[in-house]
Formats: C-alpha cells, sequence, structure tokens
C-alpha cells in the first residue's frame, strides 16, 4: 500500500480549499460600500449573503453523490471555477450596476462553489487519517472558520486603496488559484491505507482498530434512525449557534449593558473561538468519541441558557456566549468524523452533505426565531427559554443515540465472537 503523498500536505491542501470559501462569511465588509457606491439598499445588498448561504448547505447535498463520483479532485475544482467566478463577477455587476447580476455571481455562482468545495475534501481526509479523524476534519474546517478572519482586514485595505470592483477581481483569482494548488494535490489514499506508525501499534497490540459502526451508501444512510437522530442534533446546535452570532452584539448592549465597542470586541472573540472550537472540540473527540463530545455540547448549552437570563455579570455573559459558539463550530468539525464512525467512508461526502441541510435550515430558522421573539416580547429573555428547550431535546437524542450505538457495538461483538467459534 505505498504512496507518495504526504497526507500533512493532503490536509493542507484541504485548509487551502476551505480557507478561500471560508472568506464568505467575511460578507459584512462588503455591505456599506456596495450599498453607499450602488445606491441599493441594505437589504437588497444581503439578499446575495442570503442566497450563497442558503445555497450553501442545500448545494453539499445536491452534488454530495458527485464528489463521490468524480473523487476530490475533480470536484474541488469545479468548486474553484464557481467560487472563483462567483466572487470576480461580483466586480463585473458592480462595474456595471446590476443589481441581478450581482444576486447571480456573488449569491448563486459562489454559494454552488461554497457547497461543493466544503464538502470536497473531507470524506479524503478522513481516509488519510483514520488514527485521528477528528483532529484532520478539524483542520479542514478551522480554515473555514478562518477564512473570514483574513479576508476581512485585506479588502476592506483593498476597498479603499483599489475600489470595490477592482477588490473583488483580485480575491476571486486569488481563491481559485489558492483551491485550484490545494486541489491539484489532494487525492484519496490507496484501499486500506494506514500510517505507519498506526500498523506498528497494531502489530504490538498497543492500538485496536475500532470498525465503523457500518459500511453504508448515502441511500441506506438516509434509511436509518441513526442519520436522522445526527440530523436533529446538528439542526438544534446549528440553529443555536447563527442566533447566537447574529444578534450577540445587541443581546449584549440590552442585556448586560456592554458598551458598542465592547460588543465589537466580543465579536472579534467570537470568531476566534468558533475556530478554535472547530480545531480544539475535534481533535478531543479522538479521545472522547464522538457522541460523548455532541452530549458535552449540550450539557454547555442547557447550563448556559439556563444562566444567561439571569446573568448580570458582563464577564459571565461573555464567556456563555462564546461557548455556545465554540459548540456550533465544534459541531461542524466533528460531523464528518462521527458520519465515518457511524456509517463509513464509502459514501462519506453524501452523507455529508445530506446533513450539512442543517446549516441552510440553521442560518433561517436561528435568525428568524430570535427576532420574531424579540420583536413581540420587546426581550431577549424568552430566547434563551426557547434554546433552553430546543438545547434539552437535543441532549436526549444526543442520549438515544450513544446508547443505540453502543447496543449496536455490543451485537457486532457478540456476532465476531459466535464466527470466531465457528471457525
Amino acid at each position: 500500500m505505498k504512496t507518495n503523498k504526504n497526507r500533512w500536505l493532503i490536509a493542507l491542501s484541504a485548509i487551502a480549499i476551505h480557507l478561500s470559501i471560508g472568506a464568505a462569511y467575511a460578507y459584512s465588509v462588503y455591505t456599506n460600500p456596495v450599498s453607499e457606491q450602488m445606491g441599493w439598499s441594505k437589504t437588497e445588498v444581503t439578499i446575495a449573503f442570503t442566497i450563497m448561504m442558503a445555497l450553501a448547505g442545500s448545494s453539499a447535498a445536491l452534488f454530495g453523490k458527485f464528489v463521490e463520483r468524480k473523487g476530490p479532485r475533480k470536484s474541488a475544482i469545479l468548486a474553484a471555477v464557481l467560487f472563483g467566478l462567483g466572487q470576480a463577477g461580483s466586480g463585473v455587476a458592480l462595474a456595471i450596476g446590476s443589481l441581478p447580476v450581482f444576486l447571480l455571481t456573488y449569491g448563486l455562482l459562489s454559494g454552488l462553489g461554497l457547497g461543493i468545495g466544503y464538502i470536497s475534501p473531507v470524506s479524503t481526509l478522513v481516509k488519510w487519517f483514520p488514527d485521528r479523524r477528528g483532529l484532520a476534519t478539524g483542520m479542514a474546517v478551522l480554515g473555514f472558520g478562518t477564512g473570514a478572519l483574513v479576508t476581512a482586514p485585506i479588502a476592506s485595505s483593498l476597498m479603499v486603496e483599489i475600489g470595490i470592483s477592482n477588490t473583488f477581481y483580485i480575491l476571486g483569482a486569488s481563491y481559485f488559484v489558492l483551491m485550484i494548488l490545494g486541489a491539484t494535490y489532494i487525492a484519496p489514499p490507496p484501499e486500506g491505507w494506514m500510517p505507519a506508525s498506526m500498523k506498528k501499534d497494531i502489530a504490538s497490540g498497543k492500538k485496536v482498530i475500532k470498525k465503523d459502526l457500518q459500511q453504508l451508501t448515502s441511500k441506506e444512510a438516509v434509511k436509518t434512525k441513526r442519520f436522522w437522530m445526527l440530523w436533529i442534533m446538528m439542526l438544534i446546535n446549528t440553529t443555536a449557534g447563527i442566533m447566537m452570532i447574529s444578534v450577540a452584539s445587541p443581546m449584549a448592549q440590552e442585556v448586560v449593558g456592554l458598551s458598542a465597542a465592547s460588543a465589537a470586541t466580543m465579536v472579534g472573540i467570537m470568531g476566534i473561538f468558533n475556530g478554535g472550537g472547530r480545531l480544539g472540540w475535534a481533535a478531543a473527540s479522538d479521545y472522547l468519541s464522538r457522541p460523548t463530545v455532541f452530549i458535552i455540547f449540550f450539557i454547555i448549552q442547557i447550563v448556559a441558557f439556563l444562566t444567561l437570563p439571569f446573568t448580570t455579570n458582563i464577564f459571565l455573559f461573555q464567556l456563555l456566549i462564546l461557548l455556545v459558539v465554540s459548540c456550533y463550530g465544534g459541531g461542524f468539525s466533528n460531523l464528518p468524523a462521527f458520519i465515518g464512525d457511524l456509517f463509513g467512508t464509502k459514501q462519506l461526502g453524501a452523507i455529508h452533505g445530506y446533513l450539512l441541510t442543517t446549516w441552510s435550515l440553521g442560518g433561517v430558522f436561528g435568525p428568524m426565531i430570535v427576532s420574531q421573539i424579540r420583536e413581540k416580547t420587546d426581550s431577549y429573555t424568552p430566547v434563551f427559554y426557547v434554546f433552553l428547550a430546543l438545547i434539552i431535546l437535543a441532549f436526549i437524542v444526543s442520549i438515544l443515540l450513544k446508547f443505540d450505538i453502543k447496543k449496536e457495538e455490543k451485537e457486532l461483538q457478540q456476532k465476531q465472537k459466535r464466527e470466531h467459534a465457528i471457525s
């Protein structure tokens, strides 16, 4: 099983792809400049971002089987073309003053590229890191979370120096080149490949290979209760995280009297916790197990949403928000490894795509729930109780899923013992 590929360079390639598409989260830096220059309302400008986010999850589901069939390289190249064209095309839309073209380029093309680019490297990474699935996917998804932090200051500076259209041209070309570089190196390992250190540990008895629960196609996976239990957990975790991200600044100012400047600082720190949570929780899951980490997510959030309505301490209020955001990021980074554990790696990309529909739905439900409740009650307090109920539901589902996995593992062990006794 020899290969001339270095798995850490494969991981770096995945990070390059995710770093590029993660720039989508820096969209807010364009809102005011585009609105002022073009005379479009902020609502009209924001529609492009809404389209892109809605397409991100749905296109991941739609093209999941395409990614599995064509492989990570061709899929990532397609993502590079779509995302690069979408970004550079946005500059053309501004140059000709067309809002529909802007929605088509930044919204539609970038959204399709984002969804395909998000899932393209993930199933490959899981196969390259059978010993550290969580860490591997955590690294890639950390790249996605970091994309906005890198892009925001660069885009802001470029818009002042060379104008908005030229900024889109340069960044679109840069994303394309970076994604193509990642795509040209990324490739799946030979069937059954594992690192030398893992082989050595297995041979010495130091490590025992923990087999995936099942090896299922995407069609088979969606017919299982485990798929839908994980889907519910992801939907609630994602909705809670996006809700918090969407209103963190005004919520903190209103509830505990945080100043606008301090709230802005908190929002910046939230980006660090979002990104750091992706890597930290994913790495931890390799030791604690994916089911246990999700249970921890929901315990943390139950405590947070129970405490937030009564918190007057500014530091504690911010800490609880940051913890919820870290669980949000951790959910995304743990998901691919969790899928591998439950359904195997046969069609991991396609199954991952189906589960990422929770991303699109959470992006709609989170902001909608909080804005509706705030508008009707003139308070954020009821929001905490609504999400407390949702998180308790997710916690119950996560416990049931863990018991179901344990039961299946026990049955598999008994079956193997019987087969061994017969042989």
